[in-house]
């Protein structure tokens, strides 16, 4: 695996952009310069996040989500050095 986390990443399963690979290592994003730990789904290169909105679900039983612009930074929590030993 890269270093690098991938442009576009969701956690939702019916996604195409969903990677359970990925999501297991640990994704962190920062939006904004803050961390944030709601997120659904993210783009970079079009520079949005898409949070959670609590526990509220819509009428098909998925979370509600509100889709916010700005910059966007993801990361990998774990360090790949350490996860080896």
């Amino acid at each position: 695996m890269s270093d690098t986390p991938p442009d576009r990443l969701s956690s939702n399963p019916k996604s195409p952009y969903y990677d359970a690979a990925l999501l297991e290592r640990g994704v962190g994003v920062r939006f904004k310069g803050a961390e944030k730990t709601n997120v659904d789904e993210y783009c970079v290169s079009e520079g949005w996040v898409r949070l959670t909105v609590g526990t509220t679900l819509d009428r098909k039983g998925n979370p509600m989500t509100i889709k916010l612009q700005g910059t966007v930074e993801p990361y990998f929590r774990d360090q790949p050095g350490n996860a080896e030993g």
